[in-house]
């Protein structure tokens, strides 16, 4: 078996040459969910991780960074205990559910519709 012996680089998705960049367009030509199924995760040797995928190309072999929002414990368990739901109502100052009082809806005047007597729909 031939070794390869192309170098090896990693450059993040915002950073990429033209060259990596028309790459990875024609191996993930319909963009971020082409290339979920080949995400990998990577750890630096400070443990923080981070996802790349491959990208091959004559003058060497990269892997590309891609940032990937992962969820936080705390804010899971925020969500879970409805304390996002109650910090949005303070920024609003009422409940996402709650209609202000004495606003007519936009559909209150009917006669602007049409009859069911319409001599249009007789046909």
């Amino acid at each position: 078996m031939i070794a390869d012996t192309r170098k090896r680089h990693v450059v993040s998705y915002e950073n990429m040459s033209k060259e990596v960049a028309a790459a990875f367009a024609e191996k993930y030509p319909g963009g971020f969910n082409d290339y979920l199924q080949d995400l990998v995760k990577y750890t630096k040797p400070d443990g923080t991780p981070f996802y790349a995928v491959t990208i091959d190309i004559p003058e060497g072999i990269y892997l590309v960074k891609i940032k990937v929002k992962t969820d936080d414990a705390e804010d899971i368990e925020r969500w879970l205990e409805g304390e996002e739901a109650a910090e949005n109502e303070q920024v609003a100052g009422q409940s996402a559910d709650a209609e202000p009082e004495g606003t007519p809806l936009p559909d209150d005047n009917i006669a602007q519709y049409g009859s069911d007597d319409d001599p249009a729909d007789a046909d």
